[in-house]
């Protein structure tokens, strides 16, 4: 059985992309892990203190480059992995759709709730 990767070849502009938001990922988690674990130890973080980072503005463009850069990569994802199960057609033109609307109101809502939790 042939696998379908008509979106999704190597070298193409959506296989770098996916590639790209995948190590920002990594590397954004590694670094609040690292940060948590290491730097702030986990007993020592209190309610005021994450408030404070919270209202940042450093921590708050992170905050949405990574829900940014996490909305793109899980919607591409599922939809990359529909093309390959063989989806085709007016299917295929639904899940876009779908999968559109879903990643906008995932990134809007997201953005809302950074919005209040930096007190902006």
């Amino acid at each position: 059985m042939a696998e379908r990767y008509s979106s999704f070849r190597s070298g193409s502009t959506t296989w770098l992309l996916q590639r790209l938001t995948a190590a920002f990922l990594v590397v954004v988690l590694a670094f609040h892990f690292f940060n948590l674990h290491f730097v702030h130890h986990a007993y020592e973080i209190d309610f005021a203190g994450s408030q404070v980072r919270m209202e940042s503005l450093g921590y708050y463009v992170t905050m949405i480059l990574f829900l940014v850069t996490a909305t793109f990569h899980g919607v591409n994802g599922v939809y990359n992995a529909l093309v390959n199960q063989g989806i085709d057609g007016k299917a295929k033109r639904a899940a876009q759709l779908v999968l559109g609307v879903a990643g906008i109101l995932l990134v809007v809502q997201g953005v809302r709730v950074a919005n209040a939790l930096a007190g902006f």
